[in-house]
């Protein structure tokens, strides 16, 4: 009876689409129940470009479409294109669907506004003001729990081939559209069939925490879209086991999506393989918040493993640890230099003052971190980082490393201080040796945490698969790590014993300190200018003069005796000018300097589709995951990417470099960091010729590493 009731709503429901299909329908589209409207990401598509086109789509209360595989009953959208000479349409990208349960059917459907996305792209051969209207007849299914009513329109929209300007609220439309869509997983996914029984094996990490997973198959018949379903755990992989459909046996491949809860969601192709026996059975929890691509944030205190966030933690402290030492904290590290050699005085005070210090370390940390779940909550593709991505904030550091830098050439001193470890100490109130520590712990840790090294990235990359009162604690543990040197030197005596006496020497010592200031400076000018283009030379460098100058007028006002309030207050507040001057977002993508790879040989820029080809040519691929502020990024490619012997090798092996480039947010980058576990650069990543499966290689690089793997390579072909 199920099956025929089945059979006779997909009927009907065929024949009345056949029946509106017929009926001549012009003008714009709208539908009494779903409307639709075909939106551009940009109105002037740039030639040899691919841009993003959109269906949006509106319910009506109490109405609903349907996914590409609508389940039981219903049908997705169904398009067919008019378009002008040299532009073509891709699939259609569906984002994650709900599930709704109508007299015993399954439904994959949408009760919310959503958009379908396809890949528009323009030919190199068409010329610039060239009109390009875009055109399509469209039907879809428009349903409540009682009726169906199938709908028709005319979708049309008039682009100008151009220069490819998106406007920014185009552009945050799009990007909305896509943080829904779900992200595709590279691994592979097998199925096996066993009886009636269609088992499917999804490798996923094992500190995953998922909440309401479903199995959505795309491919109709291949399993039946109301069976049961049951999840379990074998390591590293989810074991799926629902019903097979009538064409299971006879299938090749498949394409599937994973919710993993709300409305995100993992895509993948199923291939026939071996699938090991269920496992831990999966527990189902009852909340779905947002997530990132295989990271849901997630998980009922009865699920939380204890074990492994104790783990987590403790690489989060070492790897803060391990930050010291890292080239990218040497600023740091020179501030530190000055307050440890004065450490001195009661216990009391000395001890006061590492805790502050500690304190600042771990706030800033827990700070920048709560503010990245927050954002990422929203919809954001944010990682580790993120404030470095932003042009604003590394004004606000040119300013402030520019007046630090004045500071300790002896230009200026902020309140009564004698050295220049408290930069904003004003701000924080004079004459408190445990307020001034504090302020140093929190620069220390604003200014160290894009840096990752051993450790880190794993740690960091696991906030995004616990619950924010999980998360949090393992950002505080970085800052932890990273003022552990100073605190022990605070609470145990005979450590500071072995520190050099304070004397006339650490006034030339400070002296030399702006040195590593200024060049710090320096190359955050440089950094402006790759996100904005010239004009962040003009600013950086205006920035960085106009500290000075105000640092050398602050002196001169301190010299006769006079407070110096109005210069530091006039230093900090040029960040709201200057700031304003910075060009928007669309400026910015036009004016940057080309993000062109200084790797290897012939490297080219990633991205999903050059991945692919890459992997279905069959040779060995190197990807790696950069930016310009990651000085530790900087490091290994100069020791061990950028290397006469390793392009030799690559060249050798036939091997394809591809290169990531974070410096600028870019939400793709970001899902695909996750996707490895991570929110936070550098990342390696080696994939043998013929394979898939990444090898996740260590964050600090030596040049065998690279050639040894190549070697390999080589040899095997």
């Amino acid at each position: 009876m199920r099956c025929l009731i089945r059979g006779l709503l997909f009927t009907l429901a065929v024949a009345t689409a056949s029946l509106a299909a017929s009926q001549p329908q012009t003008g714009p589209q709208s539908g009494p129940h779903i409307s639709a409207r075909l939106v551009a990401e940009t109105n002037n598509p740039a030639p040899a470009s691919t841009t993003s086109i959109a269906i949006a789509m509106t319910p009506a209360a109490h109405w609903h479409g349907y996914w590409s595989n609508g389940g039981d009953a219903g049908f997705g959208m169904q398009v067919r294109w008019t378009l002008p000479r040299g532009v073509t349409i891709g699939e259609i990208a569906y984002p994650v669907p709900d599930t709704l349960v109508i007299a015993g059917l399954m439904n994959h459907v949408f009760e919310r506004p959503y958009a379908l996305i396809a890949p528009l792209r323009i030919d190199p051969s068409l010329a610039p003001g060239t009109p390009l209207t875009i055109s399509g007849e469209a039907t879809w299914l428009a349903c409540t729990t009682e009726i169906c009513v199938p709908e028709r329109g005319t979708l049309t929209i008039n682009l100008v081939a151009g220069d490819g300007r998106i406007a920014p609220s185009q552009r945050a439309q799009f990007d909305r559209w896509r943080s829904l869509l779900p992200q595709p997983i590279s691994a592979i996914v097998r199925y096996q069939m066993v009886g009636r029984q269609l088992r499917i094996a999804i490798p996923l990490p094992a500190p995953l925490v998922i909440a309401d997973p479903h199995l959505f198959v795309d491919t109709a018949r291949i399993n039946q879209p109301g069976g049961e379903q049951r999840f379990s755990r074998v390591g590293e992989v989810l074991v799926i086991e629902t019903v097979a459909g009538d064409d299971a046996a006879n299938a090749r491949q498949f394409s599937g999506l994973l919710r993993l809860g709300g409305t995100r969601g993992l895509s993948f192709v199923a291939v026939p393989g071996d699938v090991p026996a269920a496992g831990t059975p999966f527990v189902v929890t009852s909340a779905a918040m947002p997530y990132a691509p295989e990271a849901a944030a997630a998980a009922a205190s009865s699920s939380f493993d204890l074990a492994a966030f104790a783990y987590t933690l403790f690489g989060a402290i070492i790897g803060g640890l391990i930050l010291n030492i890292m080239p990218c904290v040497f600023p740091i590290l020179s501030l530190k230099a000055l307050t440890l050699a004065r450490a001195g005085g009661d216990e009391r005070s000395v001890r006061a003052e590492g805790f502050a210090y500690t304190a600042g370390a771990v706030f800033t940390c827990m700070a920048l971190g709560a503010i990245l779940l927050l954002l990422r909550s929203g919809g954001e593709a944010l990682g580790w980082a993120f404030q470095l991505q932003r042009p604003e904030s590394v004004v606000l550091l040119i300013i402030l490393m520019a007046a630090i830098a004045a500071n300790l050439a002896g230009l200026f001193a902020f309140g009564n201080l004698s050295f220049a470890i408290t930069p904003l100490a004003p701000a924080l109130g004079e004459g408190s040796g445990a307020k001034s520590s504090f302020a140093t712990g929190a620069l220390a840790a604003f200014i160290a945490t894009p840096c990752t090294g051993p450790f880190l990235g794993a740690a960091l990359g696991a906030t995004l698969t616990l619950p924010p009162w999980a998360a949090l604690p393992i950002f505080g543990g970085l800052g932890l790590g990273l003022a552990l040197p100073f605190l022990a030197l605070a609470m145990v005596p005979a450590l500071r014993s072995r520190l050099p006496r304070p004397g006339a020497w650490m006034v030339t010592f400070q002296r030399w300190l702006a040195l590593p200031m200024l060049l710090t400076a320096l190359a955050l000018i440089w950094l402006l200018s790759r996100q904005v283009g010239n004009m962040g030379w003009l600013i950086g460098v205006n920035a960085l003069l106009a500290t000075l100058l105000l640092g050398w007028w602050a002196g001169r006002l301190q010299k006769h005796g006079k407070q110096a309030s109005v210069a530091i207050f006039v230093m900090a507040a040029m960040i709201v000018p200057l700031a304003l001057a910075l060009p928007d977002s669309d400026a910015r993508r036009d004016n940057a300097a080309p993000q062109s790879p200084n790797g290897a040989d012939g490297a080219r820029p990633w991205s999903g589709s050059s991945l692919a080809a890459a992997l279905d040519a069959g040779q060995p691929v190197f990807v790696y995951f950069t930016a310009d502020w990651c000085v530790t990024c900087k490091v290994n490619e100069a020791s061990s990417i950028n290397r006469d012997e390793t392009a030799a090798s690559f060249a050798a092996a036939n091997v394809t470099v591809l290169v990531a480039d974070w410096t600028s947010a870019d939400p793709a980058i970001t899902a695909e960091l996750a996707r490895h576990g991570r929110n936070s650069v550098p990342l390696y990543l080696w994939y043998p010729a013929g394979s898939r499966d990444p090898e996740v290689l260590p964050q600090i690089l030596t040049p065998s590493m690279l050639i040894d793997r190549a070697g390999r390579s080589d040899a095997s072909r």
